[in-house]
C-alpha cells in the first residue's frame, strides 16, 4: 500500500471510520469476520490454465434492446461486496454525479438494496453488440490505424457503472442481449444464468492476475482489448490522479514496445497485442483484497479500483540497442526503470500522477474497465 495514503490512515482514525470517509455514509460497515479475497468469490469456476472464468449472471432491461444480460464484479459498499461475493472497490463512489454512472431502477419496484440474480434491473442505456471488430496494426503496429474500431458499442449514456440512487455504485458489464453478446463472452446457459468469459493476462507485484477487459472510453482501444466502446466511461474521475478521497481511477500501466514473439518468454507489450502475439501482460498498480478491513494498512481495494487509468510506458531506444529490455511485472520494477532513464513516459503530454511509487508516470486520458478476477497470492 502507498505511503502516502498509510500515513493518511494512522493518524488516529479508527479503521472503520476511514472507510466510512472513503465510501460515504451509506457504506458504514460493522467489523465483519470476513474479507474481501485474491479470487473473486462468486466465481463458480476460475480456469487459470485457460484463462477464463465462470460468473453468475444477471437480468435487465434498456429501452433499445429489451431484455439484456449483465456481469457484476464490484460493489462500493464493503458489506454489499462481501455478501455478493465480489470486488469491494470504496472509490467508484467518487464517479456518482457524473454521466459515468447509470441511475436504474428495478422493474416493477422493490427493495433494490437486496436485487439478486431473480431480480430485473431497468437501464437508461445499453450496448450494440451487432458491430464487427477491426483491429488494424499502425506502422509500429501500436498505436493502431485510427480506422481500427470495437465491435459492440454502448448506446448514448451507457456505462457499466450504476447507482439505484442510495450512495452505492455498482460495476455490472452487460455481456448480451438481443443485438449479439460480448466479445469476452464464451459460453453463457440462461437456465442456470451462468456466463463463461474469456479473462485477460497480466502481473501485479509480481504475481500473475487473471482480470475480465469489458469496456473501454477509447474505440481503438476498446478495440484491441476486445470489448464495448463505452465513451460515457471516461467521465469518471480524475485522469493521472488516483487519490482515493478524490478518484474513481487506479492506474494500469501497459509497456508499449516490450519484446515481440509469441514464444519468447520475455514476451510483452501494445505492440505485441496488435501483432496477434498474445495479451500485453499489462501491470495492475493495486488488487482488491482486504483481508482484515479494521487494518487500512493492509487493505488495498481502499486504494483499489476496476476503473483503470491507462498510464503507458516505453523502452528508449538506447535501452533496447544495450540488450536491456525485458518483461517487465511490478510497478515497482517499472518505476525503477524509469528513474533509471530506461523507460519512459508513452504518453508524455499527459496528466502526471504524483503517486510516490510511480511519481512521474503521465496518463493517456481514456480508460478501461477491468475487474481482476484472480490474483495470485503473496509468499
Amino acid at each position: 500500500m502507498r505511503t502516502k495514503l498509510r500515513n493518511a490512515l494512522l493518524t488516529g482514525a479508527v479503521a472503520l471510520g476511514i472507510a466510512a470517509t472513503f465510501a460515504g455514509p451509506a457504506n458504514a460497515v460493522t467489523a465483519p469476520q470476513e474479507g474481501i479475497p485474491n479470487t473473486l468469490a462468486s466465481a463458480l469456476n476460475v480456469d487459470k490454465a485457460n484463462h477464463t472464468a465462470t460468473l453468475p449472471i444477471f437480468e435487465g432491461v434498456t429501452p433499445k434492446e429489451g431484455l439484456v444480460w449483465f456481469v457484476l464484479t464490484e460493489s462500493s459498499n464493503f458489506q454489499d461486496a462481501v455478501n455478493r461475493g465480489v470486488n469491494w472497490s470504496p472509490k467508484l463512489v467518487n464517479a456518482l454525479g457524473t454521466d459515468s454512472v447509470q441511475h436504474v431502477r428495478l422493474l416493477g419496484g422493490g427493495d433494490h438494496s437486496n436485487f439478486g440474480r431473480r431480480s430485473i434491473v431497468e437501464f437508461p442505456a445499453g450496448v450494440n453488440f451487432s458491430g464487427v471488430r477491426s483491429v488494424i496494426p499502425g506502422p509500429n503496429l501500436y498505436p493502431l490505424d485510427p480506422a481500427s474500431h470495437a465491435g459492440p458499442i454502448g448506446d448514448p449514456g451507457y456505462s457499466p457503472l450504476f447507482t439505484f440512487g442510495d450512495g452505492i455504485v455498482y460495476n455490472g458489464a452487460e455481456i448480451a442481449n438481443v443485438t449479439g453478446k460480448h466479445g469476452k463472452l464464451l459460453d453463457i446457459n440462461y437456465a442456470t444464468r451462468t456466463a463463461t468469459l474469456k479473462l485477460t493476462a497480466g502481473f501485479y507485484l509480481g504475481r500473475d492476475v487473471l482480470y475480465l477487459s469489458t469496456e473501454s472510453s477509447d474505440n481503438q482501444q476498446a478495440a484491441l482489448e476486445n470489448a464495448t466502446y463505452a465513451p460515457a466511461l471516461g467521465d469518471v474521475p480524475t485522469a493521472g490522479n488516483d487519490d482515493p478521497q478524490t478518484s474513481a481511477r487506479e492506474p494500469i500501466i501497459p509497456i508499449v514496445n516490450g519484446p515481440l514473439g509469441a514464444n519468447n518468454p520475455q514476451r510483452q507489450g501494445l505492440q505485441s497485442a496488435a501483432a496477434g502475439q498474445g495479451d500485453p501482460l499489462n501491470i495492475i498498480r493495486e488488487e482488491p483484497e482486504c483481508s482484515n478491513p479494521d487494518d487500512p494498512a493492509n487493505c488495498s481495494a481502499l486504494q483499489y479500483s476496476p476503473i483503470w487509468d491507462v498510464t503507458p510506458l516505453e523502452w528508449t531506444q538506447s535501452a533496447i540497442n544495450a540488450g536491456q529490455r525485458v518483461r517487465v511485472t511490478s510497478h515497482e520494477q517499472a518505476h525503477s526503470l524509469f528513474e533509471q532513464g530506461e523507460l519512459v513516459n508513452a504518453a508524455p503530454d499527459g496528466p502526471v500522477n504524483h503517486d510516490p511509487e510511480i511519481d512521474g508516470f503521465r496518463a493517456v486520458g481514456f480508460i478501461v474497465n477491468c475487474p481482476p478476477i484472480f490474483v495470485a497470492p503473496g509468499q
